[in-house]
């Protein structure tokens, strides 16, 4: 009998004719559905089931017929709960399909639901009115029954969650599930609070519902992957939409934000880690330019200073000691403060690194601040050789400049004096000349040898000049070289021409009478002191260089000397001009007349008594030149005096300055705050300072273009003074930066130092564990550094590599890769970039082409840096 496989009927099959019943709602059971309420829960519930359904890769044509044989029923129930059913029957008969849909009637009655009216029977027959109230209670259940917002659920707290949501905005006033809905501004709000990009909400109008409802529709279908569940004019042509399809497409709202929301959440936190990251690697960044700026211009400015090429010109030399002064006074200051904001960033970056959980920072190879400070060393001991080099070869050029002026004059001298004696040794007028003649020429001849050995000493001068000049490295030797062999030559030749004209002379002396001796003695007489007068001359107007008033007393003295030999030159030049007086008084008295020449030699008494005058009028002009060199020897010991008060202030000052600040951090009382600004008036009293050190500076300059090179009266150089000065202003910006430190860690983490300190009040056990953290070496100290990194450790709440993962699991769906479209939809643009551009490919065998791996990612943010 084929009735016996029938299975019983359900016991809601006593309700096939009534009006079903969700814990939701109780309908009067005479009460038929709404033919348009039932319109729209069967396009919504369609719409509803397809959106999951799809997920198993199937879907569902007709609510009433799809679900009758139970299979599509039961697989609905596995993809929306997650959870495996009982295996379903594989037959077509009716009970087949009863016991089918019976095992998901139970399924649901598990999760705490009572069914009520519903039975198998009625779905395997196609009842639209119960198929669709079990679908009703599937979505009160698995969709709405779990909503939560502030201590109301299920259907009070959705509407609690669209109030919230949608309350900023005009016109929007949601009160219920069916016509606050209608004008279609409610769910344009609902897009436009979580999307404002997909939805311009201030071009909509309440007067345009159906088209507010198909922009909603449409945008929720093509930007959430919310299906399109309703039909616009629907809604609007009917005077009380359905609750329950309103309150089912609301629903996926609810769940598309919601998880939106915490999508939020875990990029936010990404976003942090991301920027703490991003951060330290600007500062990472920053500290390696900086670093390669500063090592780049070491690197270019060794070697100009390393440079000993010498100029041959004065003006070259001191074009290069300018230079050398513009280094220190402009270029080298801002690369001083650049070293030490180096290292002061360097220690910022650490702490922030420590503090953020963090790997210290280790710069590239060689830009270590050890590197720097080596580097730095380096430039400061070549610039020190430098200046050393800089002003010994000024010192040469200016004696190099001074000898060849003297060179050039005595050179001029000797040849004006040499000029024409050539041609006149080579004359043979001995030949034709008289007795008398003869006798003159003999002697004019000794008066010439007597000169010419008077200038022996002029000759080897100017050699010994020459070598000097050669020694010396002059620029110009060859000339001088050139000019000095051919005085030499011709000094030579003199001599020889000299002694050949003495030679015949001496032979034809025999045939000649002694000519008037008068005139030999006036000869004699007035050709060495015609030279003593040369030399004067040449002595009053000798060029001269002194460094100091001994030196120019010195000079003075023996200038005093030679005024004192003056009384005896007269004697001696009166007693010459006597000789000649004395001639004129023989040819007057025996009637002699005189030539007015005397043939032995060509001064004349007017020669002696010019160049008597000529050295009479140089005596007070070499008087003059001396005292205006004492003058200037003064101005230069006054600015020694000057420059010396100040370096013998300055150089203590700045020592004791240096002293203070090694004992400020003990000395120094009260909270980091009241340290902070005791440092930072310290500092602006030092930076007050500087007008003292530029003053010093001008004095320095001053002597230095005066070539002032020692200062007896002072062991401070200006070289002492810049080295203090610059080790005074790196030392109080390191005190400072180390206090500045000691805050923010104080800041970052919250510790009261004063409260910890408690720890001392541990038992035994504990209290040795923690020494032996802080005190390593058993010292028995523990420093103020060892007790922040222990109390960092002990009380850091910051990220970590897990919850880093965790968020970005979130903004995957819960897969173990990320693709580059979840990351551009779900950080902002620069967050998303930076880790698309350093993410690695995921090499799993279920990700999708170009999918990325996060985990690794995460790792990596937690561990070594690249730089």
């Amino acid at each position: 009998d084929r009735s016996t496989l029938q299975p019983q009927p359900h016991p809601s099959h006593l309700f096939r004719e009534q009006q079903y019943m969700t814990p939701e709602d109780e309908w009067d059971r005479d009460l038929l559905l709404d033919p348009a309420w039932e319109k729209q829960q069967r396009k919504t519930f369609t719409a509803w089931c397809n959106s999951h359904l799809r997920k198993a890769g199937t879907q569902i044509e007709n609510i009433e017929d799809d679900f009758r044989n139970g299979l599509k029923l039961m697989l609905l129930l596995e993809v929306i709960s997650g959870e495996r059913l009982p295996k379903p029957d594989k037959g077509k008969m009716r009970f087949h399909k009863i016991a089918n849909v019976n095992k998901a009637l139970d399924f649901i009655c598990s999760k705490g639901v009572k069914l009520v009216s519903i039975g198998a029977e009625e779905i395997v027959d196609g009842n639209t009115k119960m198929t669709l109230g079990m679908i009703w209670t599937i979505i009160l259940r698995f969709a709405i029954q779990d909503i939560s917002v502030e201590e109301t659920s299920a259907k009070e707290g959705l509407l609690l969650w669209c109030q919230r949501k949608t309350a900023p905005y005009r016109n929007v006033n949601v009160q219920n599930f069916h016509i606050s809905w209608k004008d279609g501004l409610a769910l344009c709000a609902l897009i436009h609070r979580h999307r404002p990009d997909l939805i311009d909400y201030s071009k909509l109008r309440k007067d345009d519902p159906i088209g507010n409802l198909n922009t909603a529709f449409e945008v929720a279908e093509k930007y959430l992957d919310i299906p399109k569940m309703l039909d616009a004019e629907d809604i609007v042509n009917t005077p009380k939409p359905d609750e329950k399809a309103i309150m089912t497409y609301v629903s996926c709202f609810y769940h598309a934000f919601a998880g939106a929301e915490q999508a939020e959440t875990a990029a936010n936190r990404i976003c942090k880690v991301l920027a703490v990251n991003q951060e330290n690697e600007k500062l990472m960044e920053e500290y390696e330019k900086l670093a390669s700026e500063l090592l780049e211009w070491i690197r270019k400015t060794i070697p100009w200073l390393e440079n000993r090429t010498a100029e041959q010109q004065m003006r070259a030399m001191q074009q290069k000691l300018e230079d050398f002064r513009d280094y220190r006074r402009i270029h080298k200051p801002p690369r001083v403060q650049e070293k030490c904001q180096l290292e002061i960033n360097f220690n910022t970056l650490q702490t922030k690194l420590r503090l953020s959980n963090r790997p210290a920072f280790m710069p590239s190879e060689g830009k270590m601040v050890s590197d720097i400070a080596n580097a730095w060393k380096g430039l400061e001991q070549v610039e020190k050789g430098y200046e050393e080099w800089l002003l010994t070869e000024i010192r040469r050029l200016e004696r190099l400049d001074h000898l060849a002026e003297k060179f050039k004059q005595k050179c001029s001298l000797h040849q004006s004096w040499t000029s024409g004696k050539e041609e006149l040794l080579s004359m043979k007028d001995y030949e034709s000349a008289s007795l008398m003649e003869i006798r003159a020429l003999m002697r004019k001849h000794e008066a010439f040898e007597s000169d010419l050995a008077a200038h022996q000493d002029r000759v080897e001068q100017i050699a010994a000049i020459a070598q000097e000049l050669n020694e010396l490295d002059y620029h110009d030797a060859s000339s001088v070289n050139a000019r000095c062999q051919g005085i030499c030559d011709q000094w030579d030749n003199l001599g020889t021409l000299t002694q050949k004209r003495r030679d015949s002379l001496e032979r034809v002396e025999k045939l000649w009478e002694t000519i008037d001796q008068l005139y030999l003695e006036f000869a004699k007489r007035a050709a060495p002191f015609n030279n003593w007068m040369d030399g004067a001359m040449e002595d009053l107007q000798d060029m001269f260089i002194v460094h100091s008033t001994e030196e120019i007393h010195s000079l003075i003295t023996a200038h005093d000397q030679f005024k004192a030999t003056l009384p005896e030159a007269d004697k001696e030049r009166m007693a010459t001009m006597g000789i000649q007086s004395e001639i004129v008084k023989i040819a007057q008295t025996y009637g002699i007349k005189l030539s007015g020449v005397n043939p032995y030699t060509n001064l004349s008494p007017q020669d002696i008594t010019n160049k008597w005058e000529a050295v009479k009028h140089l005596v007070p002009l070499r008087d003059q030149m001396l005292q205006e060199e004492v003058a200037r020897q003064q101005a230069n010991e006054r600015l020694r005096r000057q420059f010396a008060a100040q370096a013998n202030i300055i150089g203590p000052w700045i020592q004791t300055k240096m002293e203070e600040i090694g004992h400020v951090s003990v000395d120094i009382a009260g909270s980091l705050e009241e340290q902070m600004n005791n440092l930072k008036q310290y500092e602006q009293n030092i930076i007050n300072y500087k007008s003292n050190i530029d003053k010093l500076e001008g004095d320095h300059q001053l002597s230095q273009e005066s070539l002032i090179f020692d200062n007896k009266h002072t062991n401070y150089t200006m070289e002492h003074i810049r080295v203090g000065w610059e080790q005074l202003l790196t030392t109080i910006a390191r005190t400072i930066n180390e206090v500045e430190n000691q805050i923010l860690t104080r800041d970052a983490k919250g510790i009261n130092i004063l409260l910890y300190l408690s720890f001392l009040a541990l038992g035994e056990v504990e209290f040795a564990r923690i020494m032996t953290l802080v005190d390593s070496n058993n010292t028995g100290v523990v420093t103020f550094q060892a007790f922040i990194d222990f109390m960092t450790r002990e009380t850091a709440e910051t990220d970590t590599a897990d919850q880093v993962m965790a968020s970005f699991k979130i903004l995957a769906s819960d897969k173990a890769y990320i693709t580059v479209d979840e990351l551009r939809r779900e950080l902002p643009a620069e967050q998303a970039e930076y880790c698309i551009s350093r993410m690695t490919r995921y090499v799993g065998a279920d990700g999708p082409a170009g999918a990325l791996d996060y985990i690794s990612f995460s790792s990596a943010l937690y561990g070594e840096s690249d730089l």
